[in-house]
């Protein structure tokens, strides 16, 4: 018995280890999505409605492991990126017009990711013009300089620091009986600001550029079929600490501004306003957290526009290879930060209608991008007897169409408030 209880504990040991050396892809993936649009929606939907939509989180968490669990079996099976599949499978030209619009909403989304760093460091007293410059600095020296395995560890201490959020939440002394409440009765409002905070919600969890991403991180890892399971439990893993961040934002929101009648534009507005209702300490933290995020964010967007152009049309892309190596990839990415820099740095730039046409543009450009995975994933020439089983098709289908009746709603509302404005 002993020996089989000595085998035993070797075969965790070995699990546990492999786990370690597959994590990565899922979490970094899941973690970016807490960007500086993220935040702002979750604290808008917090100071607004209070903990009424804690419950959009259940519905986002089981799409968001649907989706990301695709990906990262095509990568492992196919071994090609996502954009790379795309043109071979829907031709050179719906592949050029679907990464026009990717690469013009990355850059707006990326632009967003500078804003969320000026207004974060703001808060601290330093100027944009000087924060923006340093962090764009700092950013092109990770991606260029590191390695793959340095690079991710990076990315990994940043995803921890994410879990900051906690701690404004419980320095905001929430009512948990309230929060309780919004996961389990959800209080439905059929009007266009409640149905737009719903899809804003669930959209800013679920980007098209991340699923790129994601698939990208998986090959450039080196995953195999024979570690699926390690990988599945990385997206898993990743996806919950996506949910719990957007949770605690959510409710330290709620349990200050909404409670206290604050209206709020943008993140930034929540740390500095936390402070009167949680402590200055609790504002800090908020405006670290977003700090981290958009930095974070900053560097992975382009990074993923980078990979996904550069596959879809045969250029060398990786940060393990050297700028001569990959020319193509390193000035793409070059191309987005320093676009995103000058919007930024322009004075009384429209940061917001930015964010709000970026983000519509994602809306749109989403459900294309799903319709192409969930194809592609279904077929057993392509991913042979790894195709979708019957659950993961009617939780991909359903979202598709679900997803393109909200951004109807979202682009018809949208469109309304500029008409009567």
């Amino acid at each position: 018995m002993a020996v089989i209880e000595q085998i035993k504990q070797h075969k965790v040991v070995r699990n546990f280890l492999l786990f370690l050396a597959v994590l990565g892809p899922g979490i970094i993936t899941g973690s970016v999505d807490n960007d500086a649009g993220g935040i702002t929606t979750y604290s808008v939907a917090g100071a607004i409605y209070g903990y009424r939509l804690l419950w959009t989180l259940i519905p986002s968490f089981l799409v968001l492991v649907i989706v990301q669990e695709m990906n990262a079996r095509m990568g492992i099976v196919t071994g090609k990126g996502l954009a790379d599949l795309i043109r071979e499978n829907f031709g050179v030209k719906i592949t050029f017009f679907i990464f026009v619009g990717l690469v013009i909403a990355d850059i707006g989304n990326t632009a967003t990711e500078f804003a969320g760093v000026a207004g974060s460091m703001s808060i601290f007293g330093i100027s944009k013009y000087l924060s923006v410059p340093i962090v764009a600095i700092a950013v092109w020296i990770l991606v260029t300089k590191g390695n793959y395995k340095i690079t991710e560890r990076i990315f990994l201490l940043f995803s921890f620091c994410l879990l900051s959020y906690i701690v404004s939440a419980l320095m905001a002394k929430p009512d948990w009986g309230q929060v309780g409440l919004g996961f389990i009765k959800p209080e439905l409002e059929v009007n266009r600001d409640y149905l737009t905070m719903v899809l804003g919600i669930v959209g800013t969890t679920i980007a098209p550029w991340m699923q790129f991403y994601m698939q990208s991180a998986v090959i450039e890892k080196g995953i195999k079929i024979g570690d699926y399971r390690f990988a599945l439990w990385d997206v898993i893993v990743g996806c919950v600490a996506t949910v719990v961040v957007a949770m605690f934002i959510i409710i330290a929101c709620a349990a200050t501004l909404h409670e206290n009648h604050v209206v709020i534009n943008e993140a930034k507005d929540a740390a500095v306003t936390l402070k009167p209702f949680a402590g200055a300490f609790a504002g800090q933290v908020f405006a670290f957290g977003l700090f981290v995020a958009s930095v974070f964010s900053a560097t992975i967007l382009p990074l993923a526009t980078a990979f996904y152009v550069c596959e879809a049309f045969g250029f060398e892309a990786g940060v393990d290879k050297q700028i001569r190596e990959a020319p193509h990839f390193y000035s793409l990415f070059a191309f987005i930060v320093v676009v995103a820099i000058f919007i930024i740095l322009i004075p009384g730039a429209p940061l917001i209608a930015i964010t709000i046409w970026s983000q519509v543009l994602n809306a749109v450009l989403l459900p294309v991008v799903l319709i192409s995975m969930i194809r592609m994933v279904n077929n057993k020439k392509i991913m042979g007897e790894h195709v979708n089983n019957k659950f993961q098709n009617i939780v991909g289908w359903s979202t598709t169409v679900i997803l393109i009746a909200l951004t109807a709603l979202l682009i018809g509302s949208t469109i309304m408030s500029w008409v009567k404005s």
